[in-house]
């Protein structure tokens, strides 16, 4: 499987209906979100404006796994990112979000500091396969995982069950947060 890449397009504007019958009318792109950005609640707080409007559904982003590979000096604990593993499959948030709030979601994930960095995935959603949807993922990773403090916990498991993430998938991470703490206790 290549590498994922950066996304240097800007994507088209394609009026669909998403949930709740908002109709975008400017141009849009299409987010991934598999951590503490799955709950809309708190990716509005990062944004500025209402984030629920623009989820389309759970999803899934096969070939990866979910680790907590960083440590976030801003929530002092660690936080998720995504690794290659064909084995694999990560569930998340697909959104569907306008192109003017882009550059604040590069600078929630710290793009410009290096900490994360964009990357073009396909994912599925319903029986729907999206292409070039943007994610990000970790640049410096840590050898180990570093367990997530109680309020990353509790804003990424709000999110997988806000969202409508499988329960078993919301059960295997609640375990894996769990048990990461659990260690290090």
């Amino acid at each position: 499987m290549p590498a994922p890449t950066l996304i240097t397009r800007k994507p088209e504007s394609v009026p669909d209906r998403l949930p709740g019958g908002y109709i975008p009318t400017e141009p849009v792109f299409y987010y991934f979100a598999y951590g503490s950005c799955m709950c809309p609640v708190d990716l509005k707080r990062s944004l500025g404006e209402n984030t629920h409007r623009y989820v389309i559904g759970p999803a899934t982003l096969k070939h990866y796994r979910l680790g907590f590979h960083y440590y976030s000096a801003k929530r002092q604990c660690g936080a998720l990112d995504i690794l290659p593993d064909p084995a694999r499959e990560v569930q998340g948030v697909l959104y569907r979000l306008p192109w003017r709030l882009s550059d604040r979601l590069d600078q929630r994930e710290g793009v410009a500091h290096g900490d994360y960095r964009q990357e073009s995935v396909v994912v599925g959603c319903g029986e729907q396969r999206y292409v070039g949807v943007r994610t990000y993922s970790v640049v410096h990773k840590t050898p180990v995982e570093i367990p997530p403090n109680d309020w990353y916990f509790k804003v990424v498991l709000q999110g997988a069950i806000t969202c409508k993430l499988p329960e078993q998938y919301c059960w295997q991470l609640f375990d894996h947060m769990r048990s990461l703490q659990r260690a290090c206790a």
